[in-house]
């Protein structure tokens, strides 16, 4: 029997199909068969194939015993909600495998409504878990979820809207974190579902991001706290009524010791299609509410700005920070020969430019071409222009962006390639906005080819085996998912071909890598800042034309592939640890294929599997 069954475990085939029978026998022909195609097609499949849990995978589940046995509270707000959504909605939490909670229901609907107020009263009857009341149809939406927290008695509490509903293993999930990793704050990943039950996207997120976050609220569901965050941060404030949730993740975020993220589908979110002008109305308010949200969260921080919202983005912002100063910003630019190009990118800043207060840094590395050495004579009637030369042999562009940081006078360094034609005329105000915050390390921006397409927008760390950019070459108005390449956001990593970084943090954290002569200096220098407690920002406000290695050429040689290897091997022994753990800003479930936020390929083993 053990030859048999080992012999199983080794064929492939024969193993998924043995899971596949076993699958039919559980469930039935037609929910492993939906099971299945949701995992391949990633999205757009059955509701219920995202939330079915086998009857195996309950049990363990029902009959896990935790170290601790928190009571958590799920907070939800009742108005006018439908019939089905709401029997929906608590059937979801009915149906959770941790059963050490309660369900806080506050009812506001109108008098000639009395769905909620019967389906509850049946609700309560069969489970004492459920607690509900109903108060007067002008307590605002803030005020009830405050009544649903003084109704609540759990350690940790929730937030659950009325027409949407939980995974079976959400508070199972949740309760793993808070004893494992000692957690306070969680969130899960979430779903929108259509009217006829199928998943229509799916919203995989990033580990907290501060500046993510105030682009757009990405948190958002499922989310729980423990309730000493609230006894210290407040509940819900009723002037920010239609931004309530936003303002209390970015109050609580603020003050949690610890958030984690989890990135599993624990939340499904009803698509609802009206277009009833009370609800265009009540949209138009809520965008309003959470500009006053971030607008609020940056006054309290001392960070003055003015928050715009993104109309052709709706739910998306932009924060404006006011330039506390406007310091000497130093510009270095590395050159070898090439006089054309560097003309190019130097008549690029001194014509477009808005910011006054700068000064080019031009790091000589040992040319020949006599074009190159008229173009410096010429640029000597420019006061802030100045030729520095570096006087070594060979080729480190770590050495040489050292060399020119030296000789520099800016508070402020701006690392620029001169194959770079600069596009915005406000262009390092808008990354000085972000390089003058003390928790920002590095600033990069949105790099263009001169066909128009994406060059580069952040690059994610082991990406194609070890790092590259994302949505590379994809035409130039590409949205991106959930926004990506129109949003501000926290990345681990920018390219130093435009980037911004102030000069005692450079120095603070060593500079670039003169072990890294070729590649992965930048990564590297942006890992350190990381490993510093600093945040990367990429703002898409940024834009400029980049010829990549033109002026150097690319590693295709036999010499120049020898040394891209080296500094491979180099890079992988140094950040071992930081690339196994995976991109912090780059879920889990996205391909590392694919440079376009592609979902991974979920293959008919693994879900025979979770059987």
């Amino acid at each position: 029997m053990w030859g048999l069954i080992n012999f199983i475990l080794r064929n492939n085939k024969i193993y998924l199909f043995v899971n596949f029978l076993r699958s039919i026998k559980n469930h039935g022909f037609r929910t492993t068969f939906e099971r299945i195609t949701a995992g391949i097609k990633g999205q757009k499949a059955p509701l219920k194939s995202y939330t079915g849990l086998s009857k195996k995978e309950r049990k363990i589940q029902e009959n896990m015993i935790f170290p601790k046995n928190h009571k958590i509270s799920i907070i939800v707000s009742l108005y006018n909600v439908p019939q089905h959504y709401l029997n929906d909605m608590m059937e979801s939490v009915l149906s959770q495998t941790y059963g050490n909670w309660e369900l806080c229901l506050v009812d506001g609907s109108e008098k000639n409504n009395m769905t909620a107020k019967h389906t509850c009263k049946i609700y309560t009857q069969k489970d004492k878990r459920i607690k509900y009341r109903k108060v007067n149809k002008s307590v605002g939406v803030s005020e009830r979820l405050n009544i649903a927290i003084d109704m609540a008695s759990g350690n940790f509490w929730g937030l659950l809207h009325q027409s949407d509903i939980l995974h079976p293993s959400a508070l199972y999930e949740m309760m793993k974190v808070i004893c494992d990793e000692e957690a306070d704050f969680i969130y899960s990943d979430e779903a929108y579902f259509s009217e006829n039950y199928y998943v229509k996207l799916r919203h995989h997120k990033p580990d907290y991001a501060i500046d993510t976050l105030c682009s757009y609220n990405y948190i958002s569901h499922f989310t729980i706290f423990n309730r000493k965050i609230s006894e210290r941060g407040g509940t819900y404030r009723s002037e920010f009524n239609g931004g309530q949730d936003y303002d209390l993740i970015l109050r609580y975020t603020d003050i949690a010791d610890k958030i984690y993220h989890i990135p599993k589908l624990l939340y499904f979110h009803r698509d609802e299609k009206k277009l009833a002008a009370s609800d265009i109305k009540r949209k138009l308010d809520n965008i309003s509410a959470a500009e006053k949200v971030i607008t609020d969260y940056l006054k309290k921080h001392g960070k003055p700005a003015h928050v715009e919202s993104k109309i052709e983005l709706p739910g998306y912002y932009r924060v404006i920070y006011d330039l506390q100063e406007k310091p000497l910003v130093s510009i270095i630019i590395p050159n070898k020969d090439n006089a054309p190009l560097l003309r190019k990118c130097i008549s690029s800043i001194m014509q477009k430019t808005t910011y006054e207060n700068y000064e080019i840094i031009i790091a000589e590395n040992n040319s020949s071409e006599e074009t190159i050495f008229a173009l410096y004579e010429e640029l000597k009637r420019y006061e802030n222009i100045h030729v520095i030369y570096w006087k070594e042999t060979g080729f480190n562009f770590s050495k040489i962006c050292n060399f020119g940081a030296q000789h520099s006078k800016g508070s402020q360094l701006i690392f620029l390639n001169n194959d770079i034609e600069i596009i915005t005329p406000n262009w390092i105000e808008e990354m000085l906005m972000y390089s003058q915050r003390s928790d920002v390390g590095a600033v990069g921006v949105k790099l263009y080819y001169h066909n128009g397409s994406v060059q580069h927008a952040g690059l994610i760390l082991g990406l194609e085996g070890l790092t590259a950019h994302v949505y590379h070459s994809v035409p130039r108005d590409t949205t991106g998912y959930m926004g990506k390449l129109q949003i501000v956001q926290n990345m681990s990593v920018v390219t130093a071909a435009c980037m911004m970084i102030k000069k005692n943090i450079f120095e603070e954290t060593g500079c670039f890598a003169p072990e890294f002569p070729n590649s992965f200096n930048d990564v590297d220098l942006c890992l350190k800042l990381r490993k510093s407690g600093y945040l990367i920002v990429w703002t898409p406000y940024t834009e400029a034309y980049h010829l990549e290695s033109k002026s150097r050429g690319y590693n295709i040689g036999t010499k120049k592939r020898f040394k891209h290897a080296k500094d491979v091997t180099l890079f992988k022994t140094r950040w071992e640890k930081e690339l196994a753990a995976g991109d912090p800003y780059y879920n889990c479930n996205f391909s590392l294929d694919k440079t376009d936020y592609s979902f991974k390929k979920q293959d008919f083993k693994k879900y025979a599997q979770n059987i």
